[in-house]
């Protein structure tokens, strides 16, 4: 009769030890999604303003004749655009987004056969975008989120670079760095829409963006071309809670521009293809703070004549939400 009695307690204990690994298993995957969903919310659905600023800066060193690498004289081109951003969003479903870029551009280029450092920078063209969230999931081990965007492009950026392309000399003039690549703005109102994903299972995710600029005529009867950039990668939560996260992800990023037109004919030194790979980090505090960082490597870039291309681009933000 001990014995029986022994035995069933050692039953009851396993099956005790048993049921509290499976609750605690099922609390740990329902901490990490509860987790993952507040780190996603910063950049979601609370309502209310948001401020932020973003940076973007790209190295341009390397001179390409239809993608093929050619002999540069010394051009170059540095440029950085910092955007300071302010939103609102009125609920978990609708947002709008006012952009303000603050662009400064170092160059040297070839002038009238001679090599010559020079500096443009300025207010870019404003933007406003709104934000529609159509769909969310959350389940006990995963989460999925899509967003869509659209607005608008303003002529608030100087454009008296463009003037160059009316007058470019072809033998003395420069190589790499046009007035197309330096002019601040585009004189024109622009189209701009896009979507997003985010999904994620326990600690992993996956994110995918895309954004389609619709250009229109601007100053000097010069029309950019429509430009197609898309980005996206799997990652990694390697730190998560409740108050934090940092996330680590590999990034792959690519962009399809067509050849701009003046006055209706094609400019033929602006059309690019291009694909670049890097590492990125994001971090959050709470539902209020977030910050990102990361690096771009060309893998491909396929341009038409002859263009400067990328060496790297650095994208950097902060955001904060009331």
């Amino acid at each position: 009769m001990s014995r029986d009695r022994a035995a069933s307690s050692i039953r009851g204990r396993v099956v005790a030890t048993v049921v509290l690994l499976l609750i605690g298993a099922a609390r740990t995957y329902a901490c990490d999604v509860c987790a993952i969903y507040t780190a996603t919310e910063q950049r979601e659905s609370r309502q209310g303003f948001r401020i932020g600023v973003a940076e973007q800066l790209s190295r341009f060193t390397t001179l390409q004749e239809n993608g093929d690498k050619i002999d540069n004289p010394g051009e170059h081109l540095t440029s950085s655009i910092t955007q300071v951003m302010l939103g609102y969003d009125f609920g978990p479903l609708v947002g709008v987004q006012f952009t303000l870029p603050v662009i400064v551009r170092d160059f040297r280029r070839r002038e009238e056969g001679v090599i010559t450092s020079g500096s443009e920078s300025g207010i870019g063209d404003v933007s406003l975008i709104g934000t529609l969230r159509p769909f969310s999931y959350v389940t006990e081990r995963s989460v999925l989120r899509t967003s869509l965007l659209g607005g608008l492009k303003f002529p608030t950026g100087s454009t008296h670079r463009l003037r160059e392309e009316l007058h470019e000399d072809e033998d003395g003039g420069p190589l790499g760095v046009h007035g197309h690549d330096l002019a601040l703005g585009s004189g024109s109102v622009d189209g701009i829409i896009g979507g997003a994903v985010f999904a994620s299972w326990q600690r992993l995710f996956w994110t995918t963006a895309v954004q389609y600029a619709i250009r229109t005529t601007g100053a000097i009867d010069y029309r950019y071309a429509n430009d197609l950039t898309w980005s996206g990668g799997p990652g990694v939560y390697p730190f998560l809670t409740h108050e934090a996260s940092l996330s680590l992800q590999a990034m792959v990023t690519g962009e399809h521009k067509g050849t701009d037109t003046l006055d209706g004919v094609e400019a033929e030194d602006t059309g690019m293809t291009a694909v670049y790979v890097g590492p990125g980090i994001s971090a959050t505090w709470g539902t209020s703070f977030a910050a990102d960082i990361a690096v771009d490597f060309p893998i491909m870039q396929d341009n038409t004549s002859v263009q400067l291309v990328r060496d790297y681009r650095v994208r950097a933000g902060l955001g904060w939400r009331f």
